[in-house]
């Protein structure tokens, strides 16, 4: 029972507002020698969960690369790129990448795409490109922020729909062993997998419906913006007072 007292220092850290990394690593040695290991027990221990999640914490090698690539114009030639494409539209081009988000994720390749490493270096600025290219102006930032918006939610879509289709994710694998220990029953991973596809589909179909509607959007927001008065400055104000 003694052992739990590491949960209190994760509270503690919290509430403090202490580093996380630095919280759950004084809470880890701390339920160590709670539990009567010595020092070097505790450091084993960190090193093998470290190695056996290594897939986890690959973000902090992949970081600094994405980073590197956006410091020497990855963000840039994107946006020339589809700058480059007459008829791309934001709506079309999400779509596309929605299409193909979901593709890869019902074949078990969750990592292809994301929000670090593909969303915000490429498919945000692409996006961004094409709404530019449309309107023939640089976006104003609420326009700006609604395209980085639906080019993060359509991220998010094409891996929650098309990651369910794939037999030995996570999510299927875990219904799977809920169902059959609680309700006694023998449930395949195969037999949801199937009933995935056409919610995927129909996923697919209605958030398609929403991008390509929102070209319309995004004009009008822009003729909202054109049309609405100018603020007039505090010290016009005052002289006219």
């Amino acid at each position: 029972m003694i052992v739990l007292l590491g949960v209190l220092v994760v509270i503690l850290g919290f509430v403090t507002r202490r580093n996380p990394v630095l919280v759950v690593g004084v809470a880890g040695v701390v339920t160590g020698l709670l539990a009567k290991m010595n020092p070097l027990e505790v450091l084993a221990t960190f090193g093998k969960s470290f190695a056996d999640s290594r897939s986890v914490t690959m973000f902090a090698a992949i970081l600094p690369v994405i980073g590197l690539l956006e410091r020497y114009g990855l963000r840039e030639q994107a946006r020339s790129l589809i700058g480059r494409l007459k008829g791309l539209t934001p709506g079309r081009f999400l779509t596309a990448y929605l299409l193909i988000r979901q593709l890869t994720a019902a074949v078990g390749l969750t990592a292809v795409g994301g929000h670090a490493p593909a969303v915000r270096p490429l498919i945000a600025p692409m996006a961004e490109a094409a709404a530019e290219r449309r309107s023939g102006r640089s976006l104003p930032d609420k326009v700006r922020e609604k395209v980085r918006s639906h080019s993060a939610g359509t991220d998010n879509v094409g891996l929650f729909f098309g990651e369910d289709c794939f037999i030995a994710i996570g999510s299927i694998l875990l219904i799977t062993a809920f169902v059959n220990t609680t309700y006694d029953v023998h449930l395949e991973p195969v037999d949801l997998a199937l009933w995935a596809i056409p919610t995927a589909v129909l996923a697919f179909a209605v958030h398609g419906y929403r991008l390509m509607r929102l070209d319309k959007q995004l004009e009008r927001d822009m003729a909202a913006i054109d049309s609405a008065p100018e603020p007039v400055p505090a010290k016009a104000k005052e002289e006219t007072k």
